[in-house]
């Protein structure tokens, strides 16, 4: 059994990765970047740096850092204004819709909340973005919005305060956000682009 469970996640580990480099070069990243992205991601994944102050335990993730910075790259890379903002719209809105997704999943056996979380968090981000770049940058800054208000809540509260930026790296609901709506916008739009072609020869 365990090592059937080994070979099923090391297959679907490689299936994601092949998915991510693709929706990666579709935002205006060359194949080469796209891999060694992923390459560093996928190395920074099972490395912690501690940042401990004033009984406050903070880690760095730099393989959920590496993508929190492409989603930011991405967003500055977009050619209007008004791109920018319906990706800050998007965040905006999913952190709402998110902030209320607990209420709606509660938790049972066999259900990791932070993998649902971040497809339902993607899937609202390209309802509300309709691009890959709107849905893949929205996702990620939304739940790292979420993230960062738990973490302010515990502070404030005088709880004890345990923060990971980045999580869980390439495998983090923050990344798994990220791609979800950017695939879901890749899907939707070669849907709609075969369709017009269909109607066209039609």
């Amino acid at each position: 059994m365990e090592l059937t469970t080994f070979i099923f996640n090391t297959v679907m580990t490689v299936v994601y990765i092949f998915f991510a480099q693709r929706i990666l070069d579709r935002m205006r990243l060359t194949d080469l970047q796209a891999m060694a992205v992923l390459l560093i991601a996928l190395v920074g994944t099972f490395i912690d740096i501690p940042l401990i102050r004033n009984g406050i335990t903070v880690t760095l993730n730099p393989g959920g850092l590496m993508l929190l910075a492409i989603a930011v790259y991405v967003t500055l890379k977009a050619d209007t204004l008004w791109e920018k903002l319906r990706v800050l719209f998007t965040a905006l809105g999913t952190a709402v819709g998110m902030y209320y997704l607990p209420l709606a999943f509660p938790s049972e056996p066999g259900l990791d909340l932070l993998y649902l979380n971040g497809v339902i968090a993607g899937l609202i981000a390209y309802l509300l973005g309709r691009s890959r770049r709107a849905a893949f940058a929205g996702a990620v800054f939304a739940v790292f919005l979420l993230d960062l208000l738990d973490f302010t809540h515990l502070v404030r509260y005088g709880a004890f305060a345990w923060w990971s930026v980045g999580g869980a790296g390439l495998f983090d609901s923050m990344v798994v956000a990220g791609f979800t709506g950017a695939l879901i916008a890749e899907v939707i739009g070669e849907i709609r682009e075969r369709w017009s072609q269909r109607r066209v020869l039609e």
